[in-house]
């Protein structure tokens, strides 16, 4: 029976209070409660406590049309990685330059915590090539899409694909590899092949280490990832890792879905860079594991501002300024109402606590701009207080100024603003 109020409302029951204050709300966020009605979490299902986070920014990151990363700059890149708590590193293809063989040998060479792993084909060259720089583990890639096979790759028969994986496997074991088995552009392959696939591997004498549900042009669904990670446990029982692309804005939506279904293993890149579109971006699939979904990695998110613009600045690449997380400007206001909150109380207005990402409140002047953000510049700016009347007349200049150059007021602007105001009142 719903318990119900005096007047006849419903009211909550004192558990379902108790998840949602220890769940939505803490001094690092302010979400929706809702997210943790018991309602909602049945239909999302049993998650993982914690998942790990494989960053494939040195090898598919790079593969973002112009982004080359040297040989030291991948070791600069991987240490960062490392200290920010990844927990596999994907260094590179090897087989792709002598350069790349050389910074896979440095990057294992560094003894870091986090495992390193390459790309290979399921060759015999690349496998060997791969246990010759040192590195823990390999992503053992083979076509599986039909588009891919039938353009790419027409020599290939789907037997052709079952039984590279088993042999490439078999080799990777065989040098005491670690291995995750991904079949390039499964969520385009014929799905009764994909069915073929996973029992042959399940039969297998060498299993893998994980099988990864690859979205090579990030066209699935949440719920298709869902669907073929239960499937892949269900078939072969391997840990399941999810690769996806954001060509449809679900970058971070299908790796949220797998890990719902039991994936435990997220590929991101740092700053979501990669080919067309983009990779996952690690910063924002940790923080919505974390926060919408109170699963735990190993990532400092404190550190993922700092990290990203270092990343990002070796890669030559800029992202929006708006970008979750970690833009330039996601925790900025221009609107003057409730501007004394962004410092005061920042999770009235925003949904993360700026600081909790390693980021920073702020306020810019413009056509929005109200009184209070005409005495919050005065202040910062060590200015003399004005009366209220020469305020609006500052705040009338500022919209105007702000107006017309469709832009933003910069300091030296205010100052001139200021001067000229104070000198005629």
């Amino acid at each position: 029976m719903v318990p119900r109020g005096g007047d006849g409302r419903v009211t909550a029951t004192k558990s379902k209070e108790r998840m949602m204050s220890e769940a939505y709300r803490t001094n690092n966020w302010w979400v929706s409660p809702f997210n943790f009605l018991p309602e909602v979490r049945q239909q999302i299902g049993q998650l993982p406590a914690r998942v790990r986070i494989h960053d494939a920014t040195l090898r598919d990151g790079e593969q973002t049309p112009g982004v080359v990363f040297r040989k030291d700059e991948k070791v600069e890149i991987a240490k960062l990685l490392d200290d920010l708590g990844v927990d596999r590193i994907e260094v590179a293809l090897p087989a792709v330059s002598d350069e790349d063989v050389e910074a896979t040998k440095a990057v294992a060479a560094l003894g870091l915590r986090a495992k390193t792993y390459v790309l290979v084909r399921a060759t015999k060259a690349d496998i060997d090539l791969a246990a010759d720089c040192g590195v823990d583990g390999v992503i053992l890639e083979m076509p599986a899409g039909v588009p891919r096979l039938t353009y790419q790759f027409p020599t290939w028969t789907e037997q052709t694909v079952i039984d590279k994986a088993l042999s490439g496997i078999t080799q990777a074991k065989s040098r005491g590899l670690a291995v995750t088995l991904f079949p390039m552009d499964l969520s385009r392959a014929d799905p009764a092949f994909a069915e073929r696939l996973f029992a042959a591997v399940a039969a297998h004498p060498d299993q893998p280490d994980g099988f990864a549900v690859v979205d090579t042009t990030g066209s699935m669904l949440p719920e298709a990832c869902g669907y073929l990670t239960r499937r892949i446990r269900e078939v072969i029982g391997c840990e399941v890792e999810i690769h996806t692309h954001n060509d449809f804005q679900l970058g971070v939506a299908t790796p949220l879905a797998a890990v719902a279904a039991g994936a435990t293993v997220v590929h991101c890149s740092v700053g979501g860079i990669g080919e067309r579109t983009g990779n996952t971006a690690l910063d924002e699939v940790v923080v919505a594991l974390k926060v919408l979904y109170g699963v735990e990695t190993s990532i400092a998110c404190e550190k993922l501002t700092s990290v990203t613009a270092r990343v990002l600045e070796l890669a030559g690449f800029h992202h929006a300024v708006s970008k979750p997380m970690v833009g330039e400007r996601t925790f900025t206001r221009e609107s003057g109402m409730g501007l004394d909150l962004v410092k005061e109380q920042p999770l009235a207005l925003f949904a993360l606590n700026p600081a909790f990402l390693g980021q920073t409140a702020g306020y810019v002047l413009g056509k929005k701009s109200g009184i209070a953000s005409i005495e919050m510049k005065m202040a910062d700016l060590g200015l003399a207080t004005v009366d209220e009347a020469a305020c609006k007349k500052l705040l009338q200049e500022v919209k105007r100024v702000g107006t017309e150059k469709k832009g933003l007021v910069t300091d030296a602007e205010f100052l001139e603003l200021y001067a000229t105001v104070v000198g005629k009142h």
